[in-house]
């Protein structure tokens, strides 16, 4: 186990909020962040007078949080957007709400492999310069409490990357090959710092603030990370018992899946 490693499990935990009283905690969390701290169209506090923020794609997503273990405290929560298995043709928020780049468009036969990154938010300045608060949703600047001790700031670099081991592990369990997301560029810069930058398919929207629209194939983003970020890699896999360092055996059936959905849709309209 190597020191980034050792760092996140001391101080960190990725909790599965796939209980009613754990998604109350991140829909509690999402209001506190989404509609008190902040002042970003959509999510005015007046619409949810039970203090829990959510919406019509909760029923179909995956959640988490994100513990800070010294404090006992949920300090983080975001959500995957899961394809609609029923209704494969049911576009994502991201598709909705902002503009693609005309060379760009999402593939209809990955699209059970494909799922947004949503409500990422971090409610603590666990690490964080002051006025470097970012969520999906803009930017956050809000009197919480204080910071993380040097030593933890040292030892883990940011708890943003907590929540991106959960987005990534929790991917290779439900089979997604590919990753939506609207979010400030800064954000994406920051991703980049360590290997996870989404690449820009559109320019910015005013969708919950200005944000733009991000995609990218996570078996693209694991094999970079395990050439440039090779402790983040063994962090985020488990040292490849989650996703393979060898990432050629998903490569090939994902083509194939992509050409067999192709044949049938031929064979369909004949």
């Amino acid at each position: 186990m190597n020191d980034l490693e050792k760092a996140f499990h001391q101080y960190f935990e990725i909790v599965h909020a796939n209980t009613p009283e754990l998604l109350k905690e991140a829909f509690g969390l999402r209001f506190r962040i989404l509609c008190v701290y902040n002042d970003i169209s959509g999510f005015n506090s007046v619409n949810y007078p039970d203090k829990l923020e959510n919406d019509e794609y909760d029923s179909r997503s995956a959640h988490l949080l994100l513990r800070h273990r010294p404090t006992d405290t949920f300090i983080g929560t975001t959500r995957l957007i899961l394809p609609d298995l029923q209704h494969p043709e049911n576009k994502l928020p991201t598709e909705l709400h902002t503009q693609f780049y005309p060379e760009f468009q999402v593939d209809p036969s990955s699209r059970k492999h494909t799922a947004e990154i949503s409500r990422f938010a971090i409610l603590s300045d666990f690490f964080k310069r002051k006025n470097e608060h970012y969520t999906l949703a803009g930017p956050v600047d809000i009197p919480t409490r204080p910071a993380g001790k040097p030593h933890e700031r040292r030892r883990f670099p940011h708890p943003m990357l907590g929540l991106v081991v959960g987005i990534i592990q929790t991917c290779a369990q439900y089979e997604i090959y590919y990753l939506l997301s609207s979010m400030e560029p800064a954000l994406n810069k920051l991703l980049g710092f360590y290997g996870l930058q989404l690449n820009s398919i559109g320019p910015s929207t005013d969708y919950h603030g200005l944000r733009s629209p991000y995609h990218v194939c996570l078996l693209d983003v694991l094999d970079r990370i395990y050439r440039d970020q090779r402790t983040i890699w063994e962090l985020v896999t488990d040292h490849g018992n989650i996703w393979p360092a060898d990432l050629t055996l998903l490569r090939q059936q994902n083509r194939r899946q992509l050409a067999d959905y192709g044949s049938a849709r031929i064979s369909g309209n004949q």
